[in-house]
């Protein structure tokens, strides 16, 4: 299946709603997530189309700023879907990327599995980690008006979901609770082979953060 058309409108429709989005969650966001989406694609045997729009779709309202609230992401896809007259099997695809996407603490269960969820996973999560990741990280941090860092709170990589929601931990936390995490956590082979690159990136980057802190260089 492959619709330009549907495309080019999904695009226009994006940047709409997300215009003044958080820098991290922004269209810019979506935009290379997409681009990375279709460069794992190349490798995998999945349908573009669907690929395509879970990852333009997958953060088009993202629970952290709607209060917690899962169901309204996947509800502006369906809506935006729908009104394209988009069928229901390839409606019904797209909602469950969006669903069943996250990272939510790392304790999650995906209900659902599809090489094309796999593509966008690892997609997103690539946007995550590296250069990106890191500059990502600490606009959020400071978003949410975090500490950068504090000694005296250790990292916590057991918590619910719900505990990972709520959690307003420093921002040096979050390498440790899900960045630092998600090398091994990738689907699909192009996605593990880029994550090693950017992975070592903030290993670079965490090793000097703490050598500065420490007065070292």
């Amino acid at each position: 299946m492959n619709n330009p058309d549907l495309i080019s409108k999904t695009i226009l429709f994006v940047k709409t709603k997300l215009e003044n989005a958080e820098g991290g969650h922004d269209w810019f966001h979506i935009e290379r997530v997409y681009r990375n989406a279709i460069l794992i694609s190349k490798n995998e045997a999945s349908d573009t189309t669907i690929v395509q729009l879970g990852a333009l779709l997958h953060d088009i309202a993202d629970s952290k700023f709607h209060n917690g609230d899962e169901t309204i992401g996947p509800k502006i896809a369906r809506e935006f879907l729908e009104s394209e007259t988009v069928a229901e099997e390839t409606i019904a695809h797209v909602v469950n990327i969006i669903t069943n996407i996250s990272y939510k603490g790392g304790n999650f269960e995906k209900k659902f599995s599809s090489i094309e969820l796999d593509v966008v996973q690892d997609a997103d999560r690539l946007d995550a980690i590296g250069a990106i990741g890191i500059a990502r990280a600490f606009n959020y941090g400071g978003f949410k008006n975090r500490t950068l860092y504090d000694p005296k709170i250790a990292p916590n990589t057991r918590m619910t979901k719900e505990e990972y929601k709520n959690s307003d931990s420093p921002t040096i936390n979050h390498f440790y609770e899900k960045l630092l995490l998600l090398k091994d956590k990738m689907n699909t082979e192009t996605g593990k082979q880029i994550a090693k690159e950017r992975h070592r990136y903030m290993e670079g980057f965490i090793s000097q953060f703490y050598a500065e802190w420490e007065g070292e260089k």
